[in-house]
């Protein structure tokens, strides 16, 4: 994989287009997390039987001239995920536009974990 992607004619860096969709993503009320906490999942992985996902938190890509993203999030309890998700994909595209000013034509969110409230 390439770790630059051109569309509209910029060369942008993916780790650039992660950070921005993460920093959007992480502002959404119910969001836990983008990707997996890295000492949380060690944690689980030590003491259950859980496997951690070698996923990246951010995939992209370009089509037709459009930003494509996959972000992967750990989400608190109480938030109805189609809500969530909506919401996530609304601030992704803004954010997008406004820092690099091209299209969004896809966000598609994965929630890979489910965290409880401490009561």
């Amino acid at each position: 994989m390439e770790s630059e992607l051109v569309i509209s004619g910029i060369g942008v860096s993916r780790s650039v287009v992660s950070t921005i969709v993460s920093m959007a993503a992480e502002h959404v009320e119910g969001v836990a997390s983008v990707g997996e906490n890295a000492i949380a999942s060690g944690l689980i992985s030590v003491f259950t039987a859980k496997p951690v996902s070698n996923e990246p938190a951010v995939e992209s890509d370009v089509v037709d001239d459009k930003l494509i993203v996959s972000v992967r999030l750990s989400v608190f309890y109480g938030y109805p995920f189609t809500k969530l998700a909506a919401d996530v994909r609304s601030a992704v595209a803004a954010a997008v536009k406004s820092q690099m000013g091209v299209a969004v034509g896809k966000v598609d969110v994965c929630i890979d974990n489910l965290v409880f409230p401490k009561e």
